[in-house]
This record gives C-alpha cells, sequence and structure tokens, in this order.
C-alpha cells in the first residue's frame, strides 16, 4: 500500500473528533422552509408547557383527572405511535429472516423511523406520570410484581430499544468511518433483529394486554380478550402503512441521498408491502368480526357508539383493504398510497377508541384534551422528524454505504 492509499485509509479509521461532530451539528439545507417555520414556534411553545407540567404537575396543562388518569399522551403518542414503530419488526423479518432481498433499501430508514418513535414515546410516557422518578418501579417490580403485565412491557420497550439501536448502530460506525466498530456490529445484526423481532410481537400484544384490567371502563363494542392479539395484528399493517408513507415522502425530500437503483426500486417495494397490508387487514377484519360474533353485542350497533365502531370497521378498514387489494393486482401507486393514509387514521381511531373515545364513555363528565396537552403532543412529533431529517442528512442511512463497509 503506497503512503497516500495509507494516508486515506486512515482518514476513514479515525473520522471521529470533536471537531467532526461540532461541524455536524451545523444545519444544511435552507432554513426558511415550511415545515420549519410551522414547526419551530410549536416545538418552543411544547417546551415551555414542558417546563410548567414539571414545575406545577400534570394539572396544570392537562385535563387529567384520578378517574381518567390516560389520556392523549398515552392513547395517542404511545399506545398509537408503537403501532406505527411495528413497521421495524415486520421490515427486518422480512429482509433478515425471510431473506426478502427486494426490501433491503428500506431496512435502515424503518429501524431508525422505529426507534426514533419509542425514544421519543417514552419521553411522552414520562410527561404523563404524576411523579416521573417512579418510572423505575415496573422495571424493578417494585409495587407491581414480576408477574404484572405492566413490569413485562416495561422489559420488552427497554430491550426492544436496545435491539434497535444495535440493529442501526453499523450506519452510525460508518458515519463516524470506524472501520473496526463496523465490523463488529454488523456481525451483531442478525443476533439484535431476532431478539427485537421476539420483543416486539410480545409488547404489541402486551399494550393491549394493559387494558384488559379495565373491562367495566371500555365500551363493550372494543373491548374482549383478544385485544392483545388484536393489537399485535394491527401493528403489522399499521407499521407498513407508516412505511409507505413515510417513505413517499422521503422519497422526494431526501431524493438527493438516494441511489439511482434504490430510487427507481421504490415502487416496486410499495407495490409488495401493499399485498402484505392487504392480507394483514383481512386477517384482523375477521378476527373483528368472530369477536363481535362472540360477544354478541347486536344491539348495541343501533347507537351513537355503534355507528362510531361502524365507521371505523368499515370505513378504515374494510374499505382500504379492498383498495390494497385492487391497487396490488393493478399496479396503482397513488392508490397504494391513499390506502394507506386512510389505514394510519383507522389505526389512530381505534387506538383512541380503546384508551380515550371509548374509556369511560358513560362518564357524566367526559375527558376532552386540553390544547397545551396537543401542543406538547405536537412538539414531541415535529421534535422526532427534526432528528430523523438531520440523522438522514448525515449518516447512510438512504444513501448508499462506504465502498470500505462492503469489503
Amino acid at each position: 500500500m503506497n503512503n497516500r492509499a495509507y494516508s486515506l485509509e486512515n482518514e476513514k479509521e479515525h473520522k471521529f473528533s470533536w471537531k467532526f461532530l461540532f461541524s455536524e451539528l451545523k444545519p444544511k439545507g435552507k432554513w426558511l422552509t415550511p415545515f420549519n417555520i410551522i414547526s419551530i414556534p410549536i416545538i418552543l411553545l411544547g417546551i415551555s408547557l414542558i417546563v410548567i407540567r414539571f414545575w406545577k404537575g400534570l394539572g396544570s396543562i392537562t385535563n387529567l383527572t384520578q378517574d381518567v388518569p390516560w389520556g392523549l399522551w398515552i392513547g395517542f403518542d404511545v399506545v398509537t405511535g408503537v403501532a406505527f414503530a411495528g413497521g421495524a419488526y415486520v421490515v427486518t423479518f422480512m429482509v433478515y429472516v425471510l431473506n426478502m432481498k427486494k426490501y433491503h433499501p428500506i431496512v435502515r430508514v424503518t429501524v431508525l423511523n422505529g426507534f426514533l418513535a419509542y425514544a421519543f414515546y417514552t419521553g411522552a410516557l414520562l410527561l404523563d406520570l404524576g411523579r416521573p422518578w417512579h418510572v423505575v418501579n415496573p422495571v424493578i417490580g417494585n409495587s407491581y410484581g414480576t408477574s404484572s403485565v405492566l413490569f413485562l412491557v416495561a422489559w420488552h420497550f427497554i430491550l426492544y430499544m436496545l435491539a434497535e439501536l444495535i440493529e442501526f448502530s453499523p450506519a452510525i460506525a460508518e458515519w463516524l468511518g470506524s472501520r473496526h466498530a463496523q465490523r463488529i456490529l454488523s456481525g451483531m445484526t442478525i443476533a439484535a433483529v431476532i431478539f427485537g423481532i421476539t420483543l416486539s410481537t410480545l409488547h404489541q400484544s402486551g399494550l393491549g394486554a394493559l387494558y384488559l384490567m379495565a373491562k367495566e371502563k371500555i365500551h363493550p363494542l372494543w373491548y374482549s380478550e383478544f385485544i392483545p392479539m388484536l393489537f399485535l395484528v394491527s401493528s403489522i399493517f399499521a407499521g407498513l402503512s407508516m412505511v409507505i408513507f413515510e417513505g413517499s415522502i422521503s422519497h422526494k425530500v431526501f431524493s438527493d441521498q438516494i441511489s439511482e437503483k434504490n430510487y427507481h426500486s421504490q415502487n416496486g417495494i410499495i407495490h409488495g408491502l401493499s399485498k402484505i397490508c392487504a392480507v394483514a387487514m383481512f386477517a384482523y377484519f375477521c378476527l373483528q368480526i368472530l369477536v363481535f360474533l362472540h360477544t354478541k353485542r347486536w344491539g348495541l350497533l343501533n347507537t351513537p357508539m355503534g355507528y362510531w365502531f361502524l365507521l371505523e370497521m368499515i370505513g378504515f378498514v374494510f374499505i382500504p383493504m379492498v383498495m390494497f387489494f385492487y391497487s396490488y393486482r393493478t399496479s396503482n401507486i397513488f392508490l397504494i398510497r391513499f390506502a394507506a393514509i386512510l389505514t394510519m387514521i383507522g389505526v389512530v381511531l381505534n387506538r383512541l377508541n380503546v384508551t380515550v373515545i371509548g374509556f369511560r364513555w358513560d362518564a357524566a363528565v367526559h375527558y376532552v384534551p386540553s390544547w397545551m396537552e396537543i401542543v406538547v403532543t405536537l412538539a414531541v412529533i415535529f421534535t422526532e422528524i427534526w432528528i430523523f431529517r438531520w440523522v438522514i442528512r448525515r449518516m447512510p442511512v438512504l444513501r448508499e454505504s462506504p465502498a470500505w463497509a462492503k469489503e
């Protein structure tokens, strides 16, 4: 090896430095964009409200009560957000276990999206706790016991976040130019994927199991002993719909990051995901019908909540399911994307029906989130998008890995 080649190799190996990190903190691209103009004020206001929440307590900015202790921050930020993060375990299973190489270009971005979702929704969970410093209790089994569902969900959450971090870590090593670390971390990927898939399927259903304890508080049309199974199955098409939606946006916004080969493979990937969504939604719809027949709730359909249930099942499950089937057969990419949006709305609606709308539906005073709860939720989402964008612009997530990482 000549001196110049050795110098270049040495530079790649020792790219990490504080000067490098500080240079990477500098913004890339235009500042005055519609997204920045909208998101920055909301994030700043959200931070102010979070300070007030920790200073004066939950009651200062939320409409939560002793009767309704879980509201928007749990129902949307945590329960719904975790369902949308389900695309990570589905895609990694397809690529690393089923060896479906077609979907390899979206693995890193999907895992990144899942990891950020879990990290930020864990933060949202801390916001919702009256005494956040007691968050350690479910982890160690204090006051709950090691046989409680909350103990299992807490450990599933922590370990799955660690597994996703390991899955994504080769991209970080490549960004820092550390060949040795990249080689070690890449060797850990398969084990992390298998471990993560196991954990994810457990905690997706575990979140549903938390609501088995609220039989008398959840409307009968949404409560059943099969909530864990319904949560698990719905996380498949919820996560893949998010992959289709997020991937379609990233495909345009970050087109400069995508290689020509991967750029043209986007439609084929979306087309394949639509089939999986259709099959998963068919299974979910059949399960819902079986649960409804089993519980014999016919009389509840001719009520306002019954009409709301039918809207969810027909408008946001059956119709997008048919659209996915049809668009797969006709290769209609626009219709696939539209079906993905309808599916995402349906997942949000279902999770909120279980956790907020159908929870204590018969109470004299219904819980309605305050405007401050909504602002904090938007601030959490926008901050996650900011970090997602920062990572995409700097790390080999959508673009190809450096040549030395492929050796």
